[in-house]
């Protein structure tokens, strides 16, 4: 862990978009946690020694309880909160487990991209939505 500038950098934090049917899912961090109340792709930091790819199925298997399949790396997003930064690197993903169960989270939903404006997302989220919304309307050819 470094700092840029005068905010603590935490490092390199990945998130997995999940796809089924149409739509990805989300997930509510707990009130008490840091951006808390707010929903998410769920995931988190990599640790030392640890491919990006290992820590999203640790993360995965730690806050859903399952499994996922990786289809593919979106544009990794450098972020500076006001009292923390960090490098957010976006997966791609379909489920290769069970049904997710919010274990580290308050709940979990699964939406569609337009419905994700109605939806609380942490800033750093929302390049990722951006993103990921840009990629869902070529595939839809809109």
């Amino acid at each position: 862990m470094g700092a840029v500038g005068e905010t603590p950098y935490i490092g390199t934090v990945v998130c997995a978009i999940i796809e089924r049917g149409g739509g990805f899912l989300v997930a509510r961090r707990p009130e008490e946690k840091r951006l808390g109340s707010c929903w998410e792709f769920p995931g988190g930091k990599v640790h030392d020694g640890e491919s990006e790819t290992d820590a999203l199925r640790r993360e995965i298997a730690e806050e859903l309880g399952t499994a996922v399949r990786i289809l593919e790396r979106l544009t990794p997003r450098f972020h500076a909160y006001a009292d923390f930064s960090l490098t957010l690197v976006p997966f791609r993903c379909v489920l290769a487990g069970p049904e997710p169960r919010p274990i580290e989270h308050r709940e979990l939903r699964w939406i569609t991209i337009e419905q994700a404006g109605e939806y609380d997302f942490p800033d750093a989220d929302l390049p990722v939505l951006a993103e990921y919304r840009e990629r869902v309307k070529k595939v839809k050819g809109a």
